[in-house]
């Protein structure tokens, strides 16, 4: 069964925001650690922020950190990526992915086009 959907990807200008979300099932949800990745044309995948039940803290890569903002809903179960001052660079396909007991990420979605351009 699928676990990880994400959405609320789309094209957006240079400066823009966008916020994506990733519907999880409810073991799904109760990952240790959640988070979000990127994969751009031609690159490896790379972190972009993550989310640990540990304390409730977060983490960001250091060109996330400032401009987007990782939540976990504990209503609609889902996490989200609030990303402000979007840049060329941001463009990639975005994925949501769960660490069950927070070694591995075993669970992945299937990803979500954001596309940023002048």
């Amino acid at each position: 069964q699928v676990q990880l959907v994400e959405s609320g990807g789309r094209w957006v200008q240079t400066g823009g925001s966008l916020r994506l979300s990733c519907a999880a099932s409810g073991r799904t949800f109760n990952s240790v650690v959640m988070a979000w990745f990127r994969q751009a044309p031609g690159k490896e995948r790379e972190f972009v922020a993550s989310h640990s039940w540990i304390g409730n803290t977060t983490s960001y890569s250091d060109s996330a950190r400032g401009r987007f903002t990782i939540s976990r809903d504990f209503t609609k179960h889902t996490l989200n990526l609030q990303m402000n001052d979007l840049k060329g660079d941001d463009t990639a396909v975005y994925y949501c992915a769960a660490s069950p007991v927070g070694n591995e990420f075993d669970l992945w979605g299937q990803g979500t086009q954001v596309t940023v351009s002048s």
